[in-house]
């Protein structure tokens, strides 16, 4: 605890000093001086950087949450909260739920319930349901840090130094934000094979599934993730044509008995597999249809198919942030099982730039892993990085 206690003694907090970037800058901050100072800046309002955030709270910090969500290339964004909120874990599983329910009614008669044999499902309806539990945990979250006493911008950060961001309004309003320490938490985002012709033009990912407004028809999921797989599953279940092409094996890292029994049950329930293809090319027909050309990788045929939606679920990339300080100055929180796993080099870099959770890279992915790096095993860490041992 000596490093808090040193944290909290007078002088012990950053001061940001005269560099300004061309041009100029608005400081958040009300004191003469122009300067905003914070022990902890988290860059990420994810599961990672909310729990750390809260985290440190609890011991007194000053702690500040930027977080800006940069739309897809279909234009969808949302609320605080990260990937899991928003575009994950939490409209997954309600957008299950949905499904297992038409799976119950179909079922009923066979229990003594006389129900109609063809009930049909509004995906509308579900869609906007759905997205406002989301915001409502959106704003949730907002209430959690206000009463925890941390500042929260919607704002775009980038690097000036390793103790000073730059974030930007999506007015363009630019505000200059300092800290002893700062937690890079921004996660990661769905990737684009853009080396398919149309594929950023007429595809859709995990971004924007459960943010459709009209129901996605016939769609082809390329990839065989557990995004891939989980996005098929539900679609099946609320009868949607749905066909999952995989390159390889599904679900590349697990148990290969386990995955062959996910993917022979999936299509024991309907959902169709192209194995060993690939696409190359997406092509949008008049009557609105996507036209999909893929390659039988064991002929070498070609093949094309057409559908309503086309989503991608091909893994995902690091949301970036910009500034020189990066490489020199970031240290990798991770849980003490990967104390220093994918990025040696940076090991004894100073400590006042941090990365948790999926922005560390190369292991574990999703909440529990943002969560596990803001344990209070990890509270020292936080404020200070962790010990030479």
């Amino acid at each position: 605890m000596a490093a808090m206690a040193a944290l909290l003694r007078p002088g012990g907090r950053f001061r940001w000093r005269t560099q300004v970037p061309a041009g100029g800058v608005r400081s958040a901050t009300r004191d003469a001086a122009g300067r905003q100072d914070y022990d902890l800046l988290i860059i990420g309002g994810g599961s990672g950087g909310l729990a750390c955030a809260k985290e440190a709270a609890q011991l007194g910090k000053k702690v500040a949450v930027v977080d800006y969500v940069e739309p897809s290339p279909r234009g969808t964004r949302w609320g605080l909260g990260g990937t899991c909120v928003n575009v994950g874990c939490i409209p997954k599983k309600l957008m299950h739920q949905a499904a297992l329910l038409g799976g119950m009614i179909r079922d009923a008669p066979h229990y003594g319930w006389e129900v109609a044999q063809q009930v049909p499902h509004d995906w509308r309806k579900m869609a906007e349901a759905v997205q406002n539990h989301v915001k409502s945990l959106n704003w949730g979250h907002r209430v959690q840090l206000q009463d925890r006493k941390v500042k929260y911008f919607n704002i775009k950060a980038s690097f000036v130094n390793e103790h000073t961001v730059c974030g930007v309004t999506k007015g363009g309003k630019e505000t200059l934000l300092s800290a002893e320490h700062i937690v890079i938490a921004t996660g990661g985002r769905p990737r684009y094979p853009i080396h398919v012709e149309g594929a950023l033009e007429h595809g859709i990912t995990s971004d924007d599934i459960f943010w459709l407004k009209e129901s996605p028809g016939k769609t082809l999921v390329v990839g065989a993730s557990y995004v891939a797989l989980e996005c098929a599953g539900f679609l099946t279940g609320l009868r949607l044509d749905t066909t999952v092409m995989m390159r390889s094996i599904p679900l590349r890292g697990f148990d290969q008995q386990m995955s062959s029994l996910v993917t022979e049950h999936m299509a024991s329930h309907g959902t169709q597999f192209l194995r060993g293809c690939t696409p190359s090319r997406v092509r949008k027909l008049p009557d609105g249809q996507l036209q999909v050309t893929w390659k039988d990788l064991a002929s070498g045929r070609e093949d094309m198919g057409n559908f309503d939606t086309v989503l991608w679920a091909i893994g995902t990339v690091c949301s970036c942030i910009h500034g020189s300080c990066l490489q020199s100055t970031v240290h990798l929180m991770t849980p003490p099982h990967h104390r220093y796993g994918p990025c040696k080099s940076l090991r004894n870099s100073p400590h006042q730039c941090q990365a948790a959770g999926e922005r560390v890279g190369g292991k574990t992915e999703l909440s529990p892993y943002g969560w596990e790096c803001s344990e209070p095993s990890k509270k020292e860490e936080v404020v200070q990085g962790p010990s030479s041992s």
